[in-house]
């Protein structure tokens, strides 16, 4: 089987894609700085259950260290790479800047260096929806404009997408792009307002609420997430025949190159993910309403069209059976004793 390179394999959707990949019988090696961005319990405890995997190699290595990935790419030879390492979070761009600098654009430009000297066959690149920053049209189309980022994280994502193509054009690597959306499961990160909450009800503290909850999320759950990214690593991208510099499809390209949205093609409100929570817990928040954050956007909602018609899969998970999900686990996790009200997890 292939021999697949997997970078921020101790994060949430790099965890779950190696459990996927070594499933399915693929050869991993994964990556990961295993900085502290957030606590670094649960990235080990990631790692500690993946690195019991028989085809999986695990080093802790930093992207943004050019002669470490240089070495690793001339060492591996990968076939396929999928780059999931990133400076996360779209707040914390606001008060560390260079992280997002370092990770998104200089570890990035290192795997980009690596995929063209080594052979690489394909390179998927985890984008994301902030890229669509100010635009207001939804569903957000990946043949949108996207030139107006509200948030550092995004730009470098934006970043991320143009220099991919970049290197399409000029070297031939096939290049796919994803743009997820607020993605949510067991495992997952704790600076997301999902895994907040939930901690915050449990620990009898309030919640912060911005835009008072009148905010929607397309909230995408993590098995859809990694059904999307196994069925691309086959799928390779091509060029588009149809391709026209008088009219370009940001999407697309007379290179190697696709963008795809892998989203639920559903936006949910704050304040229903925060009832749906309560009703999975058994217990109600106490909510500290605020007005929106700097960075932050009204909605998300996945236009997942181009996705269906290249790989036959569109995310479908609802929100309800996803936080069921994550609840079981979180209580599992956290040894915490089964408090809801409907005890029959699916």
């Amino acid at each position: 089987m292939k021999k697949i390179l997997i970078t921020g394999a101790a994060g949430f959707i790099g965890f779950h894609v190696v459990k996927r990949l070594c499933a399915e019988g693929y050869n991993v090696y994964g990556i990961d700085n295993m900085n502290d961005y957030y606590d670094t319990t649960l990235k080990k405890n990631r790692l500690a259950e993946i690195n019991t995997l028989q085809n999986f190699i695990f080093s802790q290595i930093d992207l943004a260290d050019s002669p470490q990935i240089e070495s690793l790419f001339k060492m591996l030879k990968p076939s396929v790479v999928i780059n999931l390492a990133a400076q996360a979070g779209v707040r914390y761009s606001l008060e560390n800047p260079q992280a997002y600098i370092n990770s998104n654009l200089v570890g990035f430009a290192n795997i980009l260096e690596g995929c063209r000297h080594n052979d690489v066959e394909h390179l998927i690149f985890a984008s994301s929806s902030s890229v669509y920053g100010a635009n207001t049209k939804l569903p957000y189309e990946v043949q949108d404009n996207v030139d107006h980022p509200v948030s550092l994280y995004a730009a470098t994502k934006k970043a991320n997408e143009l220099m991919a193509h970049s290197y399409a054009h000029l070297y031939g690597l096939p290049c796919t792009g994803l743009r997820f959306f607020t993605v949510y499961g067991p495992w997952g990160r704790p600076d997301m307002a999902y895994y907040k909450f939930t901690k915050s009800i449990y620990e009898n503290r309030s919640i912060d609420v911005y835009n008072y909850g009148d905010m929607k999320r397309d909230f995408t759950y993590i098995d859809d997430i990694i059904e999307s990214i196994l069925r691309l690593i086959e799928h390779k991208a091509q060029p588009n025949p149809d391709w026209s510099g008088k009219t370009p499809d940001p999407a697309t390209s007379y290179a190697p190159y696709r963008l795809y949205n892998i989203g639920n093609n559903t936006p949910v409100s704050l304040i229903v993910m925060i009832e749906t929570l309560e009703n999975l817990i058994g217990i109600k928040a106490k909510k500290n309403m605020l007005p929106m954050q700097p960075g932050d956007v009204y909605s998300t909602f996945a236009d997942t069209l181009a996705l269906e018609e290249a790989i036959g899969f569109k995310p479908a998970t609802s929100l309800e059976k996803g936080l069921d999900r994550f609840v079981a686990w979180y209580q599992q996790y956290f040894s915490i004793g089964n408090l809801t009200k409907n005890p029959h997890h699916t």
